[in-house]
């Protein structure tokens, strides 16, 4: 099993494909063990694709103290060392967009160019949904909540309208098969506190690394007006609406071309 000792635990990775090195960031909750998942899509066939479960999630340590968003920063960084990667390209998706963000931040020489999606900077520049307030929600209830955040086409009528991909929707968001485990309900649980106290939006001027801001046009977790906030405040970055919600990688087969088109100029 790929695993690396980064910052007092061990990190699991995978590693495909062939190419410029692009280090994919996944979001909440994010578990390399769930399928389909980034390896399974152009990006692996594009590049030199290495992406790992971030502590506290998957088959990764998880420490049973508080992380911050400095600690994914460094553990990804971490990892690039150990691949002797000394820059990459890297995709940061959701949350794993606040750990990018930090990690350009925090690592700027290691980044060439650089991917947020969905994702928002916190403070003044806003916060993505507050993830943290509904931990009390699980199976169902959890999914049923969120689908219209998630997309904010799925509102009420559309559910009465759409019974059959409702319940699709609703079964795919209450699935957790390692929900069980050991550790992975704290793990989870200090991932969100971390996520709680995200902020970049002061520093987010000094984002060096070329960036595109991709995003879900219905996107109700990652709001569209933060994305445009976020395209003025780093420096020549572009931004990228597409058609779609917070999932508007799978939603829409024109997004990660684009993100491929972008890390590729």
């Amino acid at each position: 099993m790929p695993t690396v000792h980064v910052n007092g635990l061990d990190i699991y990775f995978e590693r495909a494909g062939e190419g410029p090195p692009l280090l994919f960031i996944s979001g909440t909750g994010g578990d390399l063990r769930n399928k389909p998942n980034q390896f399974d899509g152009p990006l692996a066939r594009a590049f030199d694709l290495v992406s790992h479960d971030q502590r506290g999630l998957g088959r990764s340590g998880k420490p049973d103290r508080p992380y911050s968003m400095a600690d994914y920063a460094d553990d990804a960084a971490g990892l690039m060392a150990h691949l002797g990667w000394d820059q990459a390209h890297v995709v940061g998706v959701s949350f794993g967009g606040m750990v990018a963000q930090e990690l350009a931040l925090r690592h700027p020489a290691r980044i060439d160019r650089l991917v947020l999606a969905c994702t928002s900077p916190g403070g003044a520049g806003g916060a993505s949904y507050p993830f943290h307030e509904i931990e009390h929600l699980t199976g169902e209830a959890r999914a049923k909540h969120l689908i219209p955040i998630s997309d904010s086409r799925r509102d009420a009528a559309w559910a009465t309208a759409n019974p059959e991909t409702y319940a699709q929707l609703v079964a795919l968001g209450s699935a957790d098969p390692f929900a069980e485990e050991p550790g992975r309900r704290q793990g989870a649980h200090r991932q969100l506190e971390a996520r709680k106290d995200h902020d970049t939006w002061d520093r987010l001027g000094d984002i060096a690394a070329p960036t595109l801001i991709a995003a879900g046009r219905y996107d109700g977790v990652a709001l569209p007006e933060t994305q445009e906030k976020m395209a003025v405040r780093i420096p020549g970055a572009t931004l990228g609406f597409f058609e779609g919600g917070h999932l508007f990688m799978l939603q829409d087969r024109a997004a990660v071309p684009a993100m491929v088109e972008f890390l590729s100029g």
